[in-house]
């Protein structure tokens, strides 16, 4: 299998508003070193994929306001491969434009499909599933993903349900499950052949084009009509988009594909999607506080989360247990750990008072 037909596009356009205040519609949070690692979430992402796919295979899918902001974090992949969406359309909108540019480029393209702001601590074994997702996919139209092998009933994640088969590498998927009900994902746990869905797809350009026509032909007509990586593609895309249905890949192909198949993976992963996931996943001091300032002061203060951003700035906390604070340039964030679900309430809130806008 020749290196230089794998491809990667990372999925860099959210606005992770359960992230706010330090992530803002002018800077989400793929863009933010969330976790003190030194580098950012987007940069993790193609630190831990460059291993495996050159930079000049590696493309970026995003919104067309973070087009600049993608470039400056990532100067190695050439910035023709940045792409800007004209409108949020969810994923299936996202995966046929780079299914298509890829395509014109390399028809015989197998494609790694993978979010811009997820953490993998078991960086080995994921790039050997990758590895072998990238074999499979090479020799068969198949469409593959990798399913997390879960740790708790947890109601913020897909979920594959997976028949088991003798071959131990990957199984054929049954079904897909958006997030359950905390009975039904305890039943999920209990029955041993469900998986997290991490929104990690592997396959060919020819199998994922093919499925798009054939369960999504609408929108590959729509797609269809774009002359890609020419001079009018941007203005093309400004058509296409308005015009487009807005479905997640999940509901749009892999929930009617018969040809899904899953490799189950334990890759220490999260999708980091709140902040108490960020609590989990930080370095905690000894009184299991997640500070990432030396001038913080905690006294009778256990199991926070606390980002301040402006090192000069010193914070004294007692009394606190459990909480999220986040201070920034232009907001405070004070609110309990066990109500970071509300977090997206709270940023709607804001924007309906008259000057809100300002603080988001």
């Amino acid at each position: 299998m020749e290196k230089n037909n794998n491809y990667c596009v990372i999925m860099a356009g959210g606005i992770g508003s359960r992230f706010w205040p330090m992530s803002t519609q002018k800077f989400p949070k793929q863009f933010h070193d969330i976790l003190g690692t030194g580098r950012t979430m987007i940069q993790q992402t193609f630190d831990r994929i460059s291993q495996l796919i050159p930079a000049e295979n590696i493309y970026v899918i995003t919104n067309q306001e973070y087009v600049e902001l993608s470039q400056q974090q990532l100067p190695e992949i050439p910035a023709n491969n940045i792409v800007g969406e004209p409108a949020m359309k969810n994923t299936s909108a996202c995966n046929l434009y780079m299914a298509k540019k890829i395509e014109n480029t390399n028809p015989n393209a197998n494609i790694i499909v993978m979010p811009a702001d997820h953490l993998i601590m078991k960086e080995k074994i994921f790039l050997e599933k990758i590895g072998l997702a990238l074999d499979i996919v090479s020799k068969n139209d198949y469409l593959i993903t990798l399913g997390i092998t879960p740790t708790r009933p947890d109601t913020g994640y897909g979920y594959i349900q997976f028949i088991q088969e003798k071959n131990e590498n990957y199984s054929k998927v049954k079904t897909f499950t958006e997030k359950p009900d905390l009975e039904i994902a305890k039943s999920f746990i209990e029955s041993g052949d469900f998986l997290w869905n991490a929104g990690i797809f592997i396959w060919s350009v020819k199998s994922i084009l093919k499925a798009f026509k054939r369960y999504l032909p609408e929108m590959t007509n729509q797609f269809n009509t774009c002359e890609y990586n020419s001079e009018s593609e941007k203005e093309s895309m400004d058509v296409i988009y308005p015009t487009v249905s807005k479905i997640s890949i999940d509901n749009g192909i892999l929930e009617k594909a018969n040809n899904v198949y899953v490799i189950p993976a334990n890759l220490g992963w999260s999708d980091l999607g709140t902040w108490t996931s960020v609590y989990t996943n930080a370095d905690k001091n000894d009184d299991n506080n997640a500070v990432n300032s030396k001038n913080v002061l905690t006294y009778n203060s256990k199991g926070n989360v606390i980002r301040i951003k402006n090192q000069n700035k010193v914070a004294v906390i007692d009394g606190l247990k459990n909480y999220i604070i986040v201070d920034t340039e232009k907001a405070l964030l004070i609110c309990p750990r066990e109500n970071d679900q509300l977090i997206k309430d709270y940023v709607l809130d804001l924007k309906n008072l008259k000057k809100g806008e300002r603080f988001m």
